[in-house]
């Protein structure tokens, strides 16, 4: 089984620290804005390992690995 990962675009503040670290650039930032209005992360589920950097580094804690 491999790990992928979720994000909870409500809580993100778009700090874009996921997006600097990520090995595969499986991230970037919106151009939408998420209810408290920060551009807030996506990932390119096709170019993510499931790595959990991104995961690690968020301040915020807005990802969850899980179980594909």
């Amino acid at each position: 089984m491999s790990k992928k990962a979720l994000i909870n675009i409500a809580a993100c503040k778009g700090c874009g620290f996921c997006v600097d670290v990520c090995p595969k650039q499986a991230l970037s930032l919106s151009a939408e804005f998420n209810p408290a209005g920060y551009n807030y992360a996506v990932i390119d589920e096709k170019a993510c390992i499931g790595c959990g950097t991104c995961y690690t580094v968020c301040p915020d804690y807005v990802y969850t690995m899980v179980e594909e």
